[in-house]
């Protein structure tokens, strides 16, 4: 709502820029940074929201692989002798989650016009 008051989509309406333009070319790269982080953080949410639906048992069915059934059913009875088999899955999922939210995190840097002119850079 702060961005469709701002002087230069007041400009391009005095302008008589079309409501589709001032959408694509004004108000659109404002909000894509916001919109990657808030995406990034959910997919990385539905990961672990699966595997907990999948560690209680109401998840994929069990011919097919998921890091939550992996640490039940047939991981528990190995919980003991061997732990590594109820790290790893834990692991690597936390792994992939982060490497998603970092990557949002990046995505929102590289495209936020905002933080051009700031002193960050991408040298080559």
């Amino acid at each position: 709502m702060t961005i469709k008051e701002n002087d230069y989509v007041m400009a391009a309406k005095a302008m008589g820029c079309s409501t589709w333009r001032i959408l694509i070319k004004h108000i659109l790269p404002q909000i894509w940074p916001p919109i990657i982080v808030v995406f990034t953080v959910n997919v990385g949410a539905v990961m672990l929201s699966e595997a907990t639906i999948s560690f209680l048992g109401f998840g994929i069915a069990p011919p097919q692989p998921s890091w939550g059934s992996m640490l039940s059913m047939e991981g528990r009875k190995y919980m003991e002798t061997a732990p590594l088999l109820a790290l790893l899955p834990g692991f690597c999922l936390a792994i992939v989650v982060y490497g998603i939210n970092m990557f949002g995190d990046a995505m929102r840097d590289l495209l936020d016009p905002r933080l051009r002119g700031t002193g960050f850079e991408i040298k080559n």
